[in-house]
């Protein structure tokens, strides 16, 4: 009966959660999601103040977003502070992209202050991805590709790459945000500012998330189609003040010209938002 019941696909829908189908292929991938019936209900409680910390130096307005993903279309989710459920549960507390369209993006910003080019790191995106199998390094993701601009006019990346392979690897995709699980809960899991920059290895922080170092700022990155190598060189010596978050499955892949990157099975939606901390801002 149970090899039945696991030859199917499981859909986990907690009430209105962002739902992600596990793949059929290994018996581990259903059992990591059960823990989320459980855990990701805590994040309901997240965050439990409407006055965000002021030595975390969150994005905090909302720029542009247009995205209606059914119980996720409040944008103010993606600034009202980082509620992470740890490594096998994603969050609630997320603003949806879409899969393609206008609705696949959205833009936040420090609310006027400059996010600055520090020594190592310069910040971390929030999403809610989460561990499918043994495999620590298989995760439900949504991959998302992130740019910068210090005048809203002119935005930059970080040429980010996709490997063809298992397309739930962390691995198969590099410079993306969306990979990783979230630790970092403003109600569960304090942390400072500083906590949240320390890395446990393998990229994986003490908060979760992914990080960006504004160092790595790619003028050649093809989708930057209002980039330039001047626009490069003024954020990496004076620092950026938007970010704007895109879903993978929105942005045409490099490797393979006339398609988009490719999208994990079982992700109904595009990236599911919970935030974005700088390292510092001035």
């Amino acid at each position: 009966m149970r090899n039945r019941i696991l030859s199917y696909s499981v859909f986990v829908c907690l009430l209105v959660f962002s739902c992600k189908e596990s793949s059929p292929s290994s018996n581990e991938s259903l059992l990591a999601l059960l823990p989320i019936l459980g855990s990701s209900a805590n994040a309901t409680l997240c965050p439990k103040s409407s006055t965000l910390p002021p030595d975390i130096f969150l994005a905090n307005t909302v720029v542009s977003a247009s995205a209606n993903i059914s119980g996720f279309s409040d944008p103010t989710k993606a600034i009202n502070g980082v509620c992470g459920v740890g490594e096998l549960a994603g969050s609630l507390d997320v603003y949806a992209l879409e899969k393609t369209g206008v609705g696949a993006t959205m833009v936040l910003s420090w609310g006027g202050k400059t996010v600055k080019n520090v020594a190592d790191d310069d910040f971390i995106v929030y999403d809610n991805s989460f561990r499918i199998s043994d495999d620590s390094n298989t995760y439900a993701m949504d991959p998302s590709v992130i740019q910068v601009s210090l005048d809203g006019t002119k935005y930059c990346g970080f040429n980010p790459s996709y490997t063809a392979g298992n397309i739930n690897l962390i691995s198969s995709w590099t410079r993306f945000g969306g990979l990783r699980p979230v630790y970092f809960n403003m109600t569960t899991n304090l942390l400072t500012n500083e906590d949240l920059f320390i890395e446990k290895g393998s990229r994986f922080f003490l908060g979760g998330g992914d990080a960006f170092n504004l160092d790595d700022l790619d003028e050649n990155d093809p989708n930057d189609v209002s980039c330039d190598t001047a626009a490069v060189t003024d954020i990496k010596a004076n620092g950026f003040k938007y970010i704007k978050i895109t879903s993978a499955s929105a942005v045409d892949n490099p490797n393979t010209p006339g398609q988009k990157f490719p999208w994990p099975p079982g992700s109904f939606n595009g990236s599911d938002i919970d935030g974005v901390v700088a390292r510092e801002v001035q």
